[in-house]
Parts: structure tokens; sequence; C-alpha cells
């Protein structure tokens, strides 16, 4: 009877037995998946949208893609692969409000479950790290994990209680759509058998068993004894609502649950109409913000400031989310090659296609058009 009490508390059902038991657990279930499926929603897309980044790692100023890139980009652990390991990450920190990620036996790892001890003027301590359904046995620093915290409020606890009061204007939809659908009619009748007689007996058994199945059966026959009667109301006596009032009620709670993870509702929604400014805010105020926090508390853990100021870092490239159409984008591609700002290699990267192994390829070349008056009269002719 625990999970029976735990829903009792919950929905406020006092006392609950009977059909109030399994009334309870349908109706706290559906509103378990209204909330999880906007929740999910929106947790996937940021974790899809992080795993389409590149974890760009540089040493001494120059790229390499060593250990540090293939952790990040590839294998964090021997369980996961990158994208399967970014989406935990950020599910975990959004649901949490917090993330842990350890390394151990130079693997990555993000923790399930732990404990925080906070100090003011020294590291704080993680214990009771848990991940999958293994505990470590041992304290970390501060020093040694990466931390995420992402905000000073669990926005998914206020999202929560938000649904938790928006939830009963849900429920009094669904009913009040299931009133108005329903069939009502009046029964009526002579006079009610004596008690404990074979007539007052198959009359409870008529008004209780047979007018219930009769009205729930595609197709069946009521059989009425002398002086009764049905009757069916041919005017609905409840508001005619709408399965799409229902479901825009519904969408508001992605709408809501879009909000506290910066995601522009018209996303969600899949609308097309302003799709491309909904996309640049969500990049510039959800993903841009999350790839810098990822990224610092990589780089001031796992390089420190002294390799930091000679150039060895990590850098998440946002700009491979948006998908990139050859065709459509070639005038664009051409002005950023002609104005030398990027070489051959770096546009290959930027669309996904593999590099060319030629020195040429490296260079950073300008038109006529880009170069000063002085740069023109050294040039011998042509472009």
């Amino acid at each position: 009877m625990g999970l029976i009490s735990y829903l009792a508390n919950k929905l406020g059902y006092v006392p609950l037995s009977g059909n109030a038991v399994y009334e309870a657990i349908e109706e706290y279930a559906s509103e378990v998946h209204v909330r999880e499926l906007a929740f999910w929603n929106c947790a996937n897309m940021v974790g899809n949208s992080l795993s389409n980044c590149e974890f760009r790692t540089f040493r001494n100023g120059k790229e390499v893609k060593e250990k540090e890139y293939y952790l990040w980009n590839v294998e964090p652990n021997k369980n996961q692969n990158a994208s399967e390991f970014h989406s935990k990450l950020i599910s975990q920190l959004y649901r949490e409000n917090e993330c842990l990620v350890i390394q151990e036996n130079d693997q990555l790892f993000v923790a399930d479950g732990f404990t925080q001890k906070e100090f003011a003027l020294r590291e704080n301590l993680f214990e009771n790290v848990v991940v999958n359904d293994f505990t470590f046995n041992k304290t970390y620093n501060m020093g040694e994990v990466l931390y995420f915290k992402q905000s000073e409020k669990n926005m998914n606890a206020v999202i929560h209680g938000l649904y938790d009061s928006y939830s009963k204007l849900i429920a009094y939809s669904m009913k009040s759509y299931q009133k108005s659908r329903g069939t009502k009619g009046i029964f009526k009748y002579d006079t009610i058998p004596v008690a404990g007689t074979e007539s007052r007996t198959a009359f409870d058994s008529l008004v209780n068993e047979k007018i219930s199945k009769w009205l729930n059966s595609d197709n069946a026959a009521l059989p009425l004894g002398s002086g009764q009667e049905w009757k069916e109301l041919s005017s609905k006596t409840y508001s005619n609502e709408g399965t799409r009032d229902i479901r825009a009620q519904i969408d508001d709670i992605s709408d809501f649950t879009a909000k506290g993870f910066n995601i522009p509702p018209a996303l969600i929604r899949g609308n097309i109409e302003g799709v491309k400014d909904a996309r640049t805010d969500y990049l510039t105020f959800c993903i841009d913000p999350l790839a810098t926090k990822i990224a610092q508390e990589a780089n001031r853990k796992r390089n420190g400031y002294k390799a930091f100021s000679d150039g060895t870092y990590m850098q998440i490239d946002t700009k491979q989310i948006m998908h990139i159409d050859l065709l459509s984008a070639a005038p664009s591609i051409d002005r950023l090659l002609s104005s030398g700002a990027f070489c051959i290699n770096n546009i290959l990267e930027m669309v996904g296609e593999p590099i060319i192994n030629e020195e040429w390829a490296w260079k950073h070349f300008r038109s006529k058009r880009q170069a000063n008056v002085k740069d023109i009269e050294s040039l011998e002719g042509g472009e």
C-alpha cells in the first residue's frame, strides 16, 4: 500500500479506497505523462543540439585532435558514446539543476547521485558519488571534478509547481468533455418491488447492471417490464468542450517548460512562421550560454591557468548545430573565402566535409575587391 498511500497524499484523497484508488493512479499517471513529455521534449532538443557541436581542443595555440578531443567527441567512457554522455549530462543538469562529472581510469562519467559539502574558504567536497548502480568509496575535491549548476533557482521545480495548478484546469476540461459526449436519460417506473423478492432482484439488476451495459454497448437491447420506461435526453446538459481546447491547454505546459529551458516555444510546437528568428534566439540564449558554461568548467579544471595562458584549452563550436544547404549557402561561402577570414579547410569543416591534406588548403586568400590599394598595386594581375 506504499504507492497507494503516496498517491493519496499527492492527490488529496482521504480516505482512499475502492475505485478511488484506481482513479487516483490513473489521474496521477496522466499528469506525469504530460509533464514528462514536455520535459523530455525540451531536454532531448538541447541534448541533441549539444551532440552536434564539436568540442575543439587546442595545444599551444594550435588545434589538435588528441585524447581530450576523443573523450568529448567520440568515447567518454567504455559504456557510452559522446551523444549518450551529452544527453545524460543535459538531463541531469535540467532535472536536478546541477550535474557532476567525474574522471576515473581516464574516463568521464556523469554521476546519477552525490552528496556535496559546501564550504566558504576551501574546496567543496563530493561524497557518495553514484554512477548507475556503483557507489564510489572516495571523497572528491571540487578541483577533481566538473560541477555544473544551471541557475540559482531550480526551474524544473518551478515548472512543476505551476503545472500542479494548471493540471486542475486540464482535468476539469477532460471531465467536461467526457460528460458532454455521454448519453443521459430518465428511467421511469411505477413502483419499486418489495425487498427480498425475485422482482426486486431483477429490478436492482436492471438499474445497477443492465442499463449501464446497454449504454456502453455498440449494439444492444434493453428489456423493460410493465410500468417501466427509458427516455433518452436529446439535449446536452454540459458544455460542448472540444479536444482541440484540451490540446491547447496541454500545449501550454510545453510552452511553460520551453521557457524554463530558454527555448522559444515556437520550436517545440513546430511552428514554421518565424522559425528563423526562433532558431537564432535558441542558439543565443540557450545553447551558447550552455556551451560556454561547459567549456569554462572544463578549461579551469582540466587545463588550469598555466596551460590556458599558453594556448591549451577547449572550445565548443556551436556553428554546426544548424543544417547547411550547400547550394543556398554558396554565395556566403564565396564571401567568406574571398574576404580571407576563412580558408578552404575551415569551410569544409564547417559544412561537415573532410578536409584537404594539402598546404594550400590551409592558406587564406583575398580577392582584389577585398584588398587595399597598396596590395592591389603589388599584384601582377588576376584575382
